[in-house]
């Protein structure tokens, strides 16, 4: 979902200058070893708004729109940055605001139509599921439909992400307040409604991930990411600051099959998709420590590393969220006062 329009997005100097320490982060030079980030090359993707890596196809990337496209979902190689599949849903009627998309263990796709745009007035949303297609190219599958609600009523919602063991299916909601995670019924039934209960409280969230093992839990907002460890079926503790790269309107983020890289994307055309190494685990059970951006040295590959997440969950210690919830308030300020210029700029 847009939060703000592209005439009125806040320039990223602004955000650099605002937020502390942001500018120094922005003069990191670059990570190597890892994964390569790409730019999305197709121009009908202007709005992708969600990422997941195949399995099956190396180097693929599935991603859609946001609202205003159609049934259509699309794999990019990472290679070259085309299209190399268009697939048409059928069986799902018009999506509404698609905003997030996930592989699950039975290698199936789920396509969360979850969005709001009347933040949070919708009594149901959608998840859609398909098998990940063998052979790549434009086709038309069928998807199943799973209707979805809330225990404690109507959210927006950006990050849909699958259990990549489990399979079940979680969903965090996105509040300038801060949000919650939601989980879904052990399995989804295509005949009644499934209802997702609040089990956790999270930052503001655009998308999530799992990591291909299922221990850990990367949530990424406009101006924050974090990764938990994932502990009998919750996030445990405060989780780790990710250094994010600063993207604009960043809304997605998916794990690299091999579990060694986070691709950060962005809405936009030729929107670039930025590789961060994650760091090998601090311990047995703890969570793989994030690294710094991954920034191609390609002309136009997009703009540089921005600030990594402070923002956290209650149970942080309170140094490390004052400076975080100083960094989330100053950044949402911005986007805020942006929204009210536009909406004081007289009609043309």
């Amino acid at each position: 979902m847009r939060l703000l329009p592209r005439s009125t997005a806040v320039p990223a100097a602004l955000v650099l200058t605002l937020l502390p320490g942001a500018a120094a982060a922005a003069e990191t030079p670059a990570a190597s070893g890892t994964a390569s980030g790409f730019t999305i090359a197709d121009p009908r993707i202007r709005e992708s708004s969600g990422l997941a890596a195949s399995r099956i196809h190396p180097g693929v990337y599935w991603t859609h729109n946001d609202s205003d496209d159609g049934p259509y979902v699309y794999a990019v190689d990472s290679a070259t940055g085309r299209t190399v599949a268009r697939v048409t849903l059928t069986g799902t009627g018009t999506p509404r605001d698609v905003e997030a998309i996930s592989l699950g263990p039975d290698g199936r796709l789920y396509v969360g139509d979850i969005g709001d745009n009347r933040d949070g007035t919708w009594d149901r949303v959608w998840i859609y599921r398909f098998q990940e297609p063998a052979e790549l190219g434009d086709q038309t599958v069928r998807a199943e439909q799973f209707t979805v609600s809330y225990a404690d009523g109507p959210r927006n919602a950006e990050a849909l992400m699958v259990h990549p063991v489990t399979g079940r299916v979680y969903i965090a909601s996105k509040n300038e307040q801060g949000g919650g995670l939601y989980e879904g019924p052990e399995r989804l039934s295509a005949d009644g409604r499934n209802v997702f209960r609040r089990i956790a409280e999270v930052p503001w969230v655009t998308d999530g991930a799992f990591s291909p093992d299922g221990t850990r839990l990367t949530l990424r907002g406009y101006f924050t990411a974090r990764t938990y460890a994932w502990q009998g079926g919750r996030p445990d503790g405060a989780g780790e600051r990710v250094d994010a790269p600063w993207q604009g309107q960043a809304e997605s983020v998916t794990y690299t099959p091999d579990g060694r890289t986070l691709m950060f994307g962005a809405e936009g055309a030729n929107s670039r998709v930025v590789a961060v190494p994650v760091a090998p685990a601090a311990g047995p059970s703890g969570p793989a420590r994030p690294g710094s951006p991954q920034q191609p040295a390609a002309p136009g590959s997009g703009g540089p590393a921005g600030p990594g997440a402070q923002g956290a969950p209650a149970g942080q210690d309170s140094g490390s969220f004052a400076k975080g919830a100083l960094v989330l308030a100053v950044g949402t300020a911005v986007v805020l006062a942006g929204k009210r210029l536009f909406r004081r700029r007289p009609k043309a």
